[in-house]
Formats: C-alpha cells, sequence, structure tokens
C-alpha cells in the first residue's frame, strides 16, 4: 500500500478504495465480526473515521475513542463527534477496560514484535478485539511499500491474539478474538 494516501484525508477513501478494490467489503466484514453489542470501543488507527462511521451506524449507543498518529486524520475522524487522540499503537493504551478495541488497516504496519505487544496489551484491556487488515497471501493482491508495510500471515495472528479469522478475501482477512 502506497504510503502517500495517508497523508491527505481529503483524498484517503478514493485513495485506498482504488488501491485495496475489496476495501468496501473489508470494511462491513469487520463490523460484521463484532461479537457483541459494545458499549466503550477503542479504534486503533481511526484514520478519517470509516470504521467507527459504519460501527456507529450498527450500534449508535456506542462511545468510541479513537487513536491515529497522524494529525491530519485526527482532525479529520473528530468530524464524526468522537474523541480523538494523537496516538500511536505501540504508545500505551488508554485507560480500559474498553468492550471492543477494532482496527482496520493499521496493524500491518507494526512489525512482528510490535503486534505480538500489541495484542497483549488489547488482550489485558478489552473484552473483544476485531482487525481487519491486509496479510501475508498469494498472490499478494495488495500493493505493498517495503519498511512501511509489513503484513504477518493471518494464522499467525490469530494465534498470537487467541483469536480466529472471521473472514478472508484475497490477501485481506478479518481476525476476531474474544476474552471474556
Amino acid at each position: 500500500m502506497s504510503a502517500q494516501f495517508h497523508m491527505d484525508p481529503e483524498t484517503y477513501l478514493d485513495e485506498i478504495r482504488a488501491d485495496i478494490p475489496r476495501y468496501d467489503e473489508l470494511q462491513e466484514a469487520t463490523v460484521e465480526a463484532i461479537p457483541f453489542e459494545p458499549h466503550r470501543v477503542l479504534e486503533l488507527g481511526v484514520g478519517t473515521g470509516e470504521t467507527t462511521r459504519r460501527l456507529l451506524e450498527r450500534y449508535p449507543d456506542a462511545q468510541v475513542t479513537g487513536l491515529d498518529a497522524q494529525p491530519e486524520m485526527v482532525f479529520k475522524a473528530r468530524e464524526h463527534g468522537i474523541e480523538v487522540r494523537l496516538a500511536r499503537m505501540q504508545d500505551p493504551l488508554p485507560d480500559g477496560p474498553w468492550d471492543l478495541v477494532i482496527s482496520v488497516l493499521s496493524v500491518h504496519h507494526l512489525d512482528e514484535p510490535q503486534k505480538k505487544d500489541l495484542f497483549r496489551r488489547v488482550r489485558e484491556q478489552s473484552r473483544a478485539f476485531v482487525m481487519g487488515d491486509v496479510v501475508v497471501a498469494e498472490p499478494q493482491v495488495t500493493s505493498l511499500e517495503e519498511g512501511v508495510d509489513l503484513p504477518s500471515r493471518a494464522e499467525d495472528m490469530v494465534e498470537w491474539c487467541d483469536g480466529e479469522i472471521a473472514w478472508r478475501g484475497d490477501d485481506l482477512a478479518v481476525i476476531r478474538a474474544t476474552y471474556d
């Protein structure tokens, strides 16, 4: 995935849909994989707020806090009326407990040790985790930028987060874990 569209929230959706033709399907599958009605939600890599928008359409009473490392995205996501903080996934998570931690197309920017650490922290502070992301697959449909995009095998991430694959399409997967 080209890093260029990560910088402009005004063109982000058009560019990501061009880069990932199944983007909307991934978003829908991620929200569909939520295992229960969440009240307190933490979104990692909130971007422009597209996942939050879809989540709130389905669960209008959810209270979402979003994190993103890019100021431009934080400002754009705040237009949805949610709390958004400037933070990286490698930083300590905001105080839980969270009913749900959700992420779409963000975790693949972490290397393997960072993913394992994130999944451990999520497990400690939440009842459930749902992630839709690029995974290593054959063929690799999504273009990847070396050093920026670091996808892992879906099966490895399932093991690291004690989860399951809820949906798979090409080199995209939704992984769900519950910790009740």
